[in-house]
């Protein structure tokens, strides 16, 4: 007789086959794009070891440039800024400035730090983008997975600065399933965590646009998650689209995120020129 396992669909690395691959070209790429960009590398955000993000400027840096925060995915537990520079290369293309930040990763603090360490890099961003050649009206903000799931907290309903658009893409917005997931021994989400950080049963701020992407061919929680989100977005009174890419999956779709012409390149570019219309 043969025994089936059923493999998790929160589990990238088994749905995946070239997840390494993936891992390999976003960190190559990365290095590249640090050689060939004008960048300010470690900026402290605030006074933790990890408190700090990369900014990177587009050739003809002009006054008053929008803004662009990305935060890596990695479930909250892995990955690092240097890992994801190349998204830069579609923000700087725009004329935007990029700024990709670092967090503290789980399980050595909990999701209540790495949610407050987000949302002081976006206001640190409002409060010091002048002081770089940014325009704190034009700030605008993206996240994969883990990381779409902590930028929703950037126009939680308690923030006095929300950003003016958001690409949410591959998210994470309901926390309940990953409790008997693969991460269970590894993060082991507490109740109050799946209570207090599940954007699916928080209110938001009001904001201009809030695009939700995600792959043709992610595993299904994706899928409904994205849908789920986007209807609850609509209930708080928030403008927001749903956009599947076309044969993508959980890694390629970030792939794309720093490659201009790309349906996800496009869909950054958007989010940017979004967060300056008045």
């Amino acid at each position: 007789m043969t025994v089936t396992m059923e493999l998790d669909p929160f589990k990238t690395r088994d749905h995946v086959s070239d997840f390494d691959a993936y891992v390999s070209d976003y960190q190559a790429r990365s290095a590249a794009t640090r050689k060939s960009l004008e960048m300010l590398a470690n900026v402290a955000y605030g006074a933790g070891a990890n408190e700090k993000l990369d900014l990177f400027f587009p050739p003809s840096l002009a006054e008053n440039c929008p803004v662009h925060l990305f935060i890596h995915g990695g479930y909250w537990r892995m990955f690092s800024k240097e890992d994801f520079s190349f998204i830069a290369d579609t923000v700087t293309a725009c004329g935007a400035i990029a700024a990709v930040m670092d967090y503290d990763l789980m399980p050595t603090v909990r999701m209540e730090t790495i949610v407050y360490q987000v949302q002081k890099a976006f206001h640190w961003l409002h409060d010091n983008a002048q002081k770089f050649g940014g325009d704190p009206q034009q700030l605008s903000v993206s996240g994969h997975s883990a990381g779409a799931h902590l930028a929703t907290f950037t126009f939680a309903p308690q923030s006095n600065v929300v950003p003016r658009s958001a690409l949410l893409l591959s998210g994470v917005y309901d926390l309940k399933p990953l409790q008997n997931s693969f991460l269970k021994p590894l993060i082991a989400l507490t109740d109050e965590e799946v209570l207090l950080y599940s954007p699916l049963r928080q209110q938001h701020s009001a904001m201009p646009y809030v695009t939700i992407a995600y792959g043709e061919n992610e595993t299904q929680p994706f899928l409904k998650q994205a849908e789920q989100f986007s209807e609850h977005l609509k209930i708080d009174g928030i403008k927001s689209s749903l956009v599947s890419l076309a044969s993508c999956n959980h890694m390629s779709v970030v792939k794309d995120l720093g490659i201009n012409d790309t349906f996800a390149g496009q869909l950054l570019q958007l989010t940017i020129q979004q967060a300056s219309v008045r």
